[in-house]
């Protein structure tokens, strides 16, 4: 099956501080990983301020742009930096997000990946974080809504650490089933069961520390039977890879079969509709380029 790749090379120009997880080798690694794969490759457009303006106020779009730094790297969360190239990256993450939901829409394809870097579903409505500057597929989920018209949407984010900028910014909306497992617990401590979000339409699945991808798939399942019954007209993926057993941010054990596993359960949930999976988390370079390949593999296979 066609899937649709979308990157750009200035991935490799969001410089963070020597040593930091969330760095230019992530993105180096992800398309070594994919090289050779008979993959369409396009390149990931940037976003429109209307598409940012889905999620995001004007002043914080406004006060992002005025803390680029002229050189080096400037902080601005507790782990989250920009340097003079680190925008255009997060704007393509974004446009390649909404790009890949357009195509997929108009059956050129029907699953896309969007390899890009920084991360997104950390960031709220005026909050930076987590490495991330932009609530990337929580503004894909919007504009499949809004501009295709859209009634039901699932997104679903296997990342290690919760979704909590996506769960905020989707948290009012009745057309979103979200989905989110993570370790629990672990930073940024939102995920708890509770957390159902305005209209019920919120499940989260916290993890125990050590816990490995078939504990994971087993609870997934039933969140998974509950899309199959929804009839999604599109599914979007937080896609992290840090829930991987040699991941240095957390203490989950998933292997690269769990990632490929995981994924064919996502896609025999899905009822055939479309789906579009955007990078977040992964910061072992050797597993994230195993776990990206088994991931983006399993979505080539044919439709069952």
């Amino acid at each position: 099956m066609t899937v649709i790749l979308y990157s750009h090379e200035s991935a490799r120009r969001h410089v963070t501080p020597e040593g930091h997880p969330e760095q230019v080798a992530r993105y180096d690694a992800v398309m070594a990983a994919l090289d050779g794969l008979a993959l369409e490759r396009r390149e990931a457009p940037l976003a429109s301020d209307a598409e940012l303006l889905r999620c995001h106020p004007a002043g914080y779009l406004q006060g992002l742009r005025d803390a680029v730094p002229e050189a080096g790297t400037r902080q601005i969360d507790a782990d989250t930096h920009l340097s003079p190239g680190s925008l255009e990256p997060a704007l393509r993450a974004v446009g390649g997000a909404c790009a890949a939901v357009d195509a997929v829409l108009a059956g050129e394809a029907r699953r896309a990946f969007v390899a890009m870097r920084p991360p997104g579903h950390h960031a709220e409505a005026e909050v930076s974080m987590g490495f991330c500057l932009f609530g990337t597929v929580a503004i894909a989920a919007k504009r499949a809504l809004d501009h295709h018209a859209l009634e039901r949407v699932a997104v679903l984010d296997f990342d290690v650490h919760h979704g909590n900028g996506t769960q905020a910014l989707l948290w009012d909306e009745p057309r979103v089933l979200f989905v989110s497992s993570q370790q629990s617990p672990l930073w940024p401590g939102t995920g708890a069961v509770s957390e159902r979000g305005a209209h019920g339409q919120v499940v989260n699945l916290p993890l125990p520390p050590g816990s490995d991808g078939g504990l994971a798939r087993a609870e997934w399942r039933p969140a998974l039977e509950r899309m199959r019954d929804l009839a999604p007209q599109l599914v979007l993926i937080s896609a992290g890879f840090d829930a991987h057993g040699d991941d240095p941010l957390a203490q989950l054990d998933w292997d690269d079969d769990d990632y490929a596993g995981l994924t064919r359960d996502i896609l025999d949930a899905a009822g055939g509709a479309p789906v579009v999976s955007c990078l977040e988390g992964g910061y072992d370079l050797d597993a994230l380029g195993r776990a990206v390949r088994a991931h983006v593999t399993t979505l080539m296979e044919t439709e069952r």
